[in-house]
């Protein structure tokens, strides 16, 4: 209520602020398949797992040679590779296990989760199930695998296929990796055996953004724990992959094994075609949403709009501060409207308030070309007028 003044003297009141806006992680990752024990009460729920020793008491029978699992391999490789924390959906296997679909649903809760695998689940409709989660969701992506090494035998030709390449996705809610990595065990026998690269992807992306932030790409990045490659691939072959959005991981002399590739399964021509703008967006998108739900139920009026484009602006100018806009100037890297006009009578009356917002994000320098030219050393060239 208003306060009443009704003795003569000095009133000092607090007056709210702006309400800042706190961007949301995207570190979390999630992991669906089969685990190396089935706990009855661990199948069919999604548990987080902050470490390797948690996941192993949870899903490790010490008193058993469990044998590990692509998910087993996932998990151990996402926290090789700098990741810190995921959820594990154990569907179990034998006769009759949880669908993927059913592994997805009980995500879909779990606003957290910000990176979607499921390392035993390749082909086509696989990959569906994981881009129609990501997509109805907007706040993930997914990581797709190639099919098994002893699946693909051309790789370019198979890779491009729509039944075993990626799949297209408009908005770019999944990127996909090829070839599989070449592993120690970390469960006895301990000996070396070829698994999906999912897994260790998902942490190099969480250890790219710890360094770098998520408008980085997560690619130019060593693989830790990789001993070898399923596939080596040549330059001529990923001319051909790269442009079908196969994220390709290579073996370099002076490096090691590194992701060589940072796209999303868009198409060529589209503006999500980067991975690393893909998750920007649905960065900032979440962290907006988060941050306004005070609007809800305000008057709509002048002051509401003004509030609205004083803390979009403030987060966005700190986005561009970090680097993850384009511009030399925040009025170069962004843009917020919220007015009369984009707020006419009629939107009011439908109890409504809209703001556009634009902004630029950075893309990665993909294509690096240095032009050499040979010139005479000493010699100068004079250009006379007549």
């Amino acid at each position: 209520m208003p306060t009443t003044y009704q003795v003569p003297g000095i009133y000092i009141e607090e007056l709210p602020g702006a309400r800042p806006i706190e961007a949301v992680g995207a570190s979390t990752a999630a992991f669906i398949g089969a685990t190396p024990a089935t706990v009855e009460e661990n199948l069919g729920v999604a548990l987080p797992v902050n470490n390797w020793t948690q996941f192993k008491k949870l899903y490790v029978d010490p008193n058993e040679d469990s044998e590990s699992t692509p998910l087993s391999h996932a998990v151990y490789g996402f926290f090789r590779n700098g990741g810190s924390r995921c959820y594990v959906v154990n569907l179990g296997s034998g006769d009759s296990p949880m669908s993927i679909e059913d592994g997805l649903k009980l995500l879909e809760p779990i606003d957290e989760v910000a990176i979607v695998a499921a390392p035993e689940y390749t082909g086509k409709e696989n990959y569906d199930f994981l881009l129609e989660h990501c997509s109805k969701l907007k706040d993930r992506v997914a990581i797709l695998d190639a099919p098994p090494p002893d699946k693909i035998t051309d790789v370019v030709q198979q890779l491009i296929k729509v039944g075993d390449g990626p799949p297209r996705n408009e908005k770019g809610y999944g990127a996909f990796y090829f070839p599989w990595l070449k592993v120690r065990d970390p469960l006895p026998p301990h000996g070396q055996v070829h698994v999906p690269p999912s897994g260790h992807i998902a942490g190099i992306w969480v250890r790219s953004d710890a360094a770098r932030g998520v408008h980085k790409a997560p690619a130019n990045e060593p693989v830790w724990g990789a001993l070898d490659l399923s596939y080596h691939l040549t330059r001529a072959e990923q001319e051909a992959l790269n442009p079908a959005g196969v994220n390709c991981l290579r073996w370099f002399s002076d490096k090691g094994i590194c992701v060589w590739g940072a796209r999303t399964v868009a198409p060529n021509s589209s503006e999500w075609r980067y991975l690393n703008v893909r998750r920007l967006f649905s960065v900032i998108e979440e962290s907006i949403a988060r941050s306004t739900r005070w609007i809800v139920f305000e008057p709509n009026d002048y002051t509401l709009w003004k509030s609205i484009r004083r803390d979009i602006s403030a987060f966005l100018t700190l986005m561009w501060r970090t680097g993850a806009l384009m511009g030399r100037t925040p009025e170069d890297a962004y843009f917020v409207k919220c007015d009369e006009e984009t707020n006419p009578p009629e939107v009011i009356d439908a109890g409504q308030v809209v703001a556009l917002i634009g902004i630029a994000p950075v893309k990665p320098a993909e294509f690096v070309i240095f032009r050499l030219s040979q010139t005479q050393a000493g010699t100068t060239t004079e250009v006379q007028g007549g």
